[in-house]
């Protein structure tokens, strides 16, 4: 029945034909429209992360060109078109081009998430000049490891997106693909610094995102949770003891603070001031956070983690979202903070349980996203707010968190599903 409102979604809009697959065609829209706003150079192809501001390109992963790159990758996977690949191709020439302009070494923002864009384009075309450029990546990060403690830092911040958690998940991936241990002893050493900043709690571990931060976040993007991911998914690496120790412990903190009612748990937005606020998605709310639990459960098999997992899980399913507001989500889609994140949580967490509401839910959540596109001859565009504290500073995005990019890759992953297919590309984040 949600399939069938997708479907129905999109022939009102005109923009497909009768289809057995909405989900596609959805992608695909997206797809055109970022065709539509590339910038072509000498040095290859580029994506503003505003396409009405040339001066907005940028090389993160976030909400930069590796993002669009990504969205193309996986265009080809499901269509086989290859102007798709080489509208990829174009997209990591200009990275190449760009990166050592990037001193950020950082996951979602800086040079690890170059690496990774540029790994998986390698993959995709066999070519070696983007299997090279990703080494330099990887030499680069590994120049910049500055000693400290018991480990090795990049900057002051320890978190998934920009800080030693997010870094050393590319490290530890690089390793897989690259075939180059010392990365993985790399991520290691960051590993062990980022142990020793951990802050006891409630007979636990949390982190700040930086020791000059009087704001600690507990969730995925910037606190302890995405800092006990990675640390959990060292340990699976390196079956060293004192990473899944300090995982737990980060497990342990965040159980000790989580709001639980009924079988469901949310993790606040921030301490002090924002400890009454509950956020949603990927970025500080449950579709981010589940994904510790689960890595705990891989690490350990104790199914006490797997309900965890779905505490995650029901916490979205009894917010009442879609049709009912509630704070920790705005007027936002995309894959950080809105609706295709915790739609796509709720497909993973699908495919771990087999529970069929969780799959009814990721359709719901699509559907209604699909309902906020912007549609007209270019393709389709989502116009929505990045930050819940600026409602009114709206527009549609490039990028892969917070823009089409992002969301045309969910479509692409839930027409796999369909397909009976996995995803072409997992991000090194993500347990599933």
């Amino acid at each position: 029945m949600i399939r069938a409102l997708a479907i129905a979604v999109l022939l009102a809009a005109g923009m497909i034909q009768q289809s057995d697959r909405p989900y596609l065609d959805a992608a695909v829209q997206a797809a055109r429209w970022l065709e539509s706003v590339a910038v072509r150079t000498s040095r290859g192809t580029t994506w503003p992360m505003d396409p009405r501001e040339r001066k907005s390109v940028r090389i993160d992963l976030y909400s930069g060109s590796p993002g669009v790159v990504l969205c193309f990758l996986e265009a080809h996977a499901a269509t086989g078109n290859q102007s798709y690949l080489e509208s990829a191709r174009a997209g990591a020439d200009h990275l190449v081009a760009s990166m050592a302009g990037e001193k950020v070494t950082g996951l979602y923002e800086g040079t690890a998430g170059i690496g990774f864009t540029l790994i998986e384009t390698y993959k995709a075309t066999a070519d070696r000049k983007y299997l090279q450029a990703a080494r330099r990546c990887v030499d680069w990060i590994r120049e910049r490891a500055v000693k400290k403690g018991a480990g090795v830092e990049w900057n002051d911040t320890t978190d998934i997106i920009s800080g030693s958690a997010g870094t050393g998940l590319f490290l530890l991936y690089a390793a897989r693909e690259l075939k180059d241990p010392a990365a993985r002893d790399l991520a290691a050493s960051a590993g062990r610094r980022l142990m020793e900043l951990g802050i006891r709690e409630n007979g636990g571990l949390k982190w700040a995102m930086s020791p000059n931060s009087s704001t600690l976040m507990p969730n995925f993007s910037h606190g302890t949770a995405g800092i006990a991911y990675f640390l959990a998914t060292l340990y699976q690496e390196t079956r060293e003891p004192q990473f899944l120790e300090s995982a737990l412990a980060g497990g342990k903190y965040l159980q000790s603070i989580a709001e639980t009612e009924g079988d469901t748990c949310l993790i606040f937005h921030d301490e002090p001031a924002g400890k009454r606020l509950f956020y949603l998605g990927w970025c500080h709310g449950p579709a981010g956070t589940g994904r510790l639990f689960y890595r705990l459960y891989q690490a350990t098999g104790d199914g006490a983690w797997l309900e965890w997992l779905n505490r995650a899980a029901r916490s979205l399913l009894e917010s009442g979202i879609p049709e009912k507001s509630h704070p920790g989500l705005w007027n936002n889609v995309g894959l950080c903070c809105g609706s295709a994140g915790i739609a796509e949580f709720a497909l993973d967490v699908f495919r771990v349980t087999k529970k069929p509401e969780y799959l009814e839910f990721a359709r719901k959540m699509t559907a209604d996203l699909l309902e906020h596109a912007t549609r007209d001859e270019t393709g389709f565009r989502w116009v929505q707010a990045e930050h819940r504290v600026r409602p009114e500073f709206i527009l549609a995005q490039t990028g892969l968190m917070q823009g089409s990019a992002g969301i045309g890759i969910w479509l692409f992953r839930l027409d796999a599903f369909d397909q009976g297919k996995k995803p072409r590309i997992t991000l090194p984040d993500s347990p599933f």
